[in-house]
């Protein structure tokens, strides 16, 4: 007689293999794409199609297939665990050029997408190190809903409640607030992403100077997700200045150029940082996507990608946030109490309603019965242990990036499920 295999899922199975909310998040997102058509997407990050980028990778891939065989080069050989020579060489000369750094190759690793680097990074940090466990600080409360499930150890991140600014009668920021920060000796790493996702707040130079120093007197690493921000896709609706250390490690992402699809991350940090990552590269994943490393090393070469990023990719993304804050603000004003987080970069706006009846999961789910996706705003809590703040169950994350239709058609039904009917 056949018996069934029992599937009994070690402690690594249960923590990745279990309900999470990125896990919720993606599923929708296939489902939206793949499975109902009729799903309104406004709770994922995919990037907009923008149609002069589109032109720019067409030509690219033009190109590398015109150019002998670099095409079936390109498909037929792993790259090294780190990523292609020529790229990393490309992106280093870039960086130095445009900031005045002084990187080398040694600086830089590819991983299989920015998800993949943070999973690395958490855990080679943080976690049980001997008789300890090391945390990570978030020091601006939400943060980005994919890396609350990627420490391995249990209870990897804390955080503090953010200060909350009022900009004008419907918009508010966040601020950290840095003498509530839970500095204590347990901390691994100091970890931002800028803009912020979800919120799409813009720390200055000043507060993540401030940060830097911090981390740097209690010798700590600063880990700097910038997938939105700058050098590129440089979609931040402000000037700001990267700035890179020994004890920083800043990661970037091709996926918000438009090439989600080719699923390459990138970390800069310091020598010894790069060659465990290449090894734990090796040994999880063999090597890289070759693809976008090979479509965008020219375009670092030359300079090109900076251009595209300050003149195509950020005027876009600023266009679209400003039409959908307007488009929120008719529908909204009046039927319900809102107020709207600043809009200073990313893909998405950030909506607070206060006094909201239920929660924001119950929101969620109530919408995509009206065949519209959001995301609850308590999945990017994580970390704070307050479970009596009611303000976290009270927001919810929109996305602008899917095409103008239908971002109106998904506020429209907002505003009527909010206003009950």
């Amino acid at each position: 007689m056949h018996t069934r295999t029992k599937l009994e899922l070690s402690d690594f199975g249960r923590k990745l293999g279990g309900p999470t909310g990125i896990g919720e998040l993606m599923h929708d997102l296939g489902a939206a794409l793949a499975i109902n058509p009729q799903l309104l997407m406004m709770g994922g990050g995919n990037p907009a199609r923008i149609p002069a980028m589109e032109a720019v990778w067409r030509q690219r891939m033009s190109d590398l297939l015109a150019q002998g065989d670099a095409f079936e080069r390109m498909l037929a050989h792993y790259d090294q665990p780190c990523g292609s020579p020529d790229f990393i060489a490309a992106l280093v000369q870039c960086l130095n050029r445009r900031f005045g750094w002084h990187l080398t190759a040694r600086n830089v690793c590819v991983t299989n997408g920015s998800q993949n680097s943070f999973f690395y990074l958490f855990n080679l940090l943080a976690g049980r190190t001997g008789a300890r466990h090391r945390k990570i600080l978030l020091p601006l409360s939400p943060e980005y809903i994919g890396y609350a499930e990627q420490g391995l150890a249990d209870d990897l991140f804390v955080s503090c409640r953010p200060l909350i600014e009022d900009q004008d009668a419907r918009t508010f920021k966040y601020r950290i607030d840095f003498d509530a920060l839970p500095l204590g000796e347990d901390l691994a790493a100091i970890c931002v992403s800028r803009p912020t996702n979800p919120t799409g707040n813009v720390l200055t130079d000043a507060e993540m100077r401030h940060l830097s120093a911090l981390a740097k007197e209690r010798g700590l690493f600063f880990l700097v997700d910038g997938a939105y921000g700058a050098p590129f896709p440089d979609i931040i609706f402000s000037d700001v200045e990267p700035f890179w250390d020994e004890h920083i490690i800043l990661t970037l992402s091709l996926s918000k150029l438009g090439l989600p699809g080719t699923r390459n991350g990138i970390v800069i940090a310091r020598e010894d940082v790069i060659e465990t990552l290449g090894a734990i590269n090796a040994v999880v994943s063999l090597a890289n996507g070759n693809l976008g490393q090979a479509l965008v090393a020219p375009l670092l070469r030359n300079g090109e990608l900076l251009r595209l990023g300050r003149e195509v990719i950020r005027p876009f993304y600023e266009q679209r946030a400003r039409q959908a804050m307007g488009w929120l603000h008719e529908a909204l004003d009046g039927r319900v109490d809102y107020r709207l987080h600043a809009a200073e970069g990313a893909l998405f706006l950030w909506l607070w309603l206060p006094g909201l009846q239920g929660t924001s999961q119950e929101l969620y789910r109530r919408l995509k019965e009206r065949n519209l996706l959001a995301v609850s705003g308590h999945h990017f809590f994580y970390g704070l242990h307050d479970p009596d703040w009611r303000h976290q169950h009270e927001c919810l994350r929109l996305t602008y990036s899917q095409p103008e239709p239908i971002v109106r058609a998904g506020i429209q039904i907002l505003a009527d499920e909010l206003a009950g009917r």
